[in-house]
């Protein structure tokens, strides 16, 4: 039971956590968001990784069999998703360092409303939960053990999701004191590389799922 277990959490955290990559999501956040307060980011991380928790958690149960309703492939999914990535990545390339030094309303003033409208679009999906780690949920979904599926496997999805989410917890929650740690000039070289990096994953993702549907135009 604890093999299953153990395998169960490392098979998930494994395929999940290098595509979230939430050090770099926190990064992006904190871009997009630079005058949050300390409490309006801990309002932001808490809802991105709640967020987050039911995004992965439907994928991977019943993800598969939702697309195949609404008549959706992967590469479809693939092609959407990194088509908003790389826009996400290249607006934060786009934009000046002096928008992000004005003082923004509402900051360390009980709460920004636009805030918690962006905790869903785009803070959790696609910047942190984007089509990449979608389509490897719903995969893994999609496989079974050949025994079938037993409780500990339940338990283990829970275990490994939770991680995952206090994982972005974390790294959202004190992207601020890594900023600190960086200051002003070495913050926005990171802001920078890791924008260019967002867009380049979503001209990936957008790559792959073109790659797949001309595939499918030549079997046909």
């Amino acid at each position: 039971m604890l093999h299953e277990l153990t395998k169960t959490v490392l098979l998930i955290v494994a395929s999940l956590f290098p595509i979230i990559n939430p050090p770099a999501a926190a990064f992006i956040i904190l871009s997009m968001v630079p005058h949050a307060s300390p409490a309006e980011r801990a309002e932001l991380a808490r809802r991105i990784a709640i967020n987050s928790f039911v995004i992965l958690l439907a994928s991977l149960s019943v993800g598969a069999y939702l697309l195949s309703f609404l008549g959706i492939s992967i590469a479809v999914l693939r092609v959407a998703g990194g088509l908003i990535i790389a826009m996400a990545g290249w607006n934060l390339l786009q934009s000046s360092g002096d928008d992000s030094s004005e003082a923004q309303p509402g900051a360390g003033t009980g709460g920004d409303p636009t805030l918690r409208l962006k905790a869903f679009y785009p803070f959790t999906l696609p910047v942190t939960v984007g089509p990449g780690s979608i389509s490897v949920a719903i995969a893994l979904g999609t496989g079974s053990p050949r025994e079938g599926l037993q409780p500990v496997h339940f338990i283990g999805v829970g275990v490994a999701l939770g991680l995952l989410c206090v994982s972005i917890y974390l790294c959202v929650r004190f992207a601020g004191y890594m900023e600190r740690l960086l200051g002003p000039s070495g913050t926005q070289v990171a802001m920078r590389l890791f924008a260019f990096a967002i867009f380049c994953i979503g001209v990936q993702i957008l790559w792959l799922g073109l790659s797949d549907l001309l595939n499918s135009l030549h079997l046909h």
